[in-house]
């Protein structure tokens, strides 16, 4: 099965600033919103408490999870929202993501993101979160 997300960057575009596209085009089939995922560990506790780096990788970790469940891998992404609550954490987010998204993308285009810092997110504790919309063929 080909690629059915195709990743653009349109000619006379900005370059983006970091591991991302200006758009998902999605081929055909449906699309899924996907909650906000959260550095939460399998017993549900906090994962990584005052780690950005260790609740990055637990937020990735259960996305991918989430998009296992359904059948699904990262390339089914379309569209990233990334929510951070201290902006001194976007050079770690840049670079982690730089680190992680060629390991989990079949190729170097990467979905579009929004990444916004906000006060904070559901518990104190969570550094970030990160949502997702993402194609599932149709039934």
């Amino acid at each position: 099965m080909t690629n059915q997300v195709e990743y653009i960057n349109p000619p006379g575009s900005a370059p983006a600033q970091g591991q991302y596209s200006h758009i998902g085009k999605v081929k055909d089939g449906e699309l899924l919103f996907f909650a906000g995922q959260l550095a939460v560990g399998a017993d549900g506790s906090v994962s990584g408490k005052g780690s950005f780096e260790t609740q990055f990788r637990q937020v990735f970790s259960n996305l991918g999870d989430v998009l296992k469940g359904v059948g699904l891998d990262f390339n089914a992404v379309v569209k990233f929202n990334t929510y951070l609550v201290h902006s001194q954490d976007i050079d770690s987010f840049m670079k982690l993501r730089a680190e992680l998204f060629p390991k989990i993308f079949k190729d170097a285009n990467y979905p579009p993101n929004t990444l916004l810092v906000i006060d904070r997110l559901v518990k104190e504790d969570f550094l970030l979160e990160v949502e997702a919309v993402v194609r599932a063929p149709s039934q």
